[in-house]
């Protein structure tokens, strides 16, 4: 049975960063940003209801979300879930989805952070619009400033990454998704690992690997 993990925290907390590394320990990353954003690219009509919403700063309805992760969603790798879900009822939606499927319930770990440094991280990033791969200007900076150090692509600051959509990302993450964090600790069985998302990226890996292999045996038997 597949052993699906739930990452959860702030956007910038460095959820997307440790997914990618992941992929190279046998896990599949499904991160909703990148699954809203390339449905608004190609036009679907999916990414045409959920635009307006991007635009603003503001939590796409769950009906959306739910579909795209169903559709992302197929047999085979264990799956790391990237800013999914980010509600009580999508945390229901995808326990369901994921137990139709015969893939048992996931666990969440928690990227533990304070606000002030979130902000810090999101207002220096710079992203390759090609791949999602992203740097900060101070934390993980490319070797020449603007260019991305694999492929040589432009990177650039996307628009929820500005100030005003920044401090909207976080609140709407305070007043919605905090409560998550409770959903995955309720008796009678906590499904919920916290990291200390401050340290340095290896750091986090390294602690991340500690949790998930402390905690794969309990993991699977579900």
């Amino acid at each position: 049975m597949a052993s699906d993990v739930v990452f959860l925290g702030g956007p910038g907390a460095g959820k997307g960063t440790q997914a990618q590394i992941f992929r190279d320990h046998g896990y599949r990353q499904i991160s909703t940003g990148d699954l809203l954003r390339d449905n608004r690219a190609r036009g679907t009509e999916l990414g045409k209801r959920a635009e307006g919403y991007m635009q603003r700063g503001e939590l796409v309805p769950d009906d959306l979300i739910v579909e795209m992760v169903a559709k992302a969603l197929t047999d085979g790798a264990s799956v790391l879930f990237d800013g999914f879900p980010r509600t009580i009822a999508q945390a229901r939606a995808l326990d369901e989805l994921l137990a139709s499927r015969g893939r048992g319930l996931p666990h969440a770990i928690l990227f533990e952070i304070d606000r002030p440094l979130l902000e810090e991280r999101l207002l220096g990033r710079w992203t390759n619009l090609r791949t999602g791969r992203v740097y900060h200007e101070k934390f993980n900076p490319p070797k020449v400033a603007g260019i991305d150090d694999e492929d040589g692509s432009e990177l650039v600051q996307r628009e929820d990454d500005k100030p005003d959509i920044v401090k909207r990302r976080l609140d709407v993450f305070e007043e919605q998704t905090r409560p998550l964090v409770e959903y995955y600790r309720k008796p009678p069985a906590s499904r919920l690992v916290s990291v200390d998302a401050t340290q340095p990226i290896e750091r986090v890996t390294q602690q991340l690997l500690e949790a998930l292999k402390i905690r794969a045996s309990s993991w699977i038997a579900q």
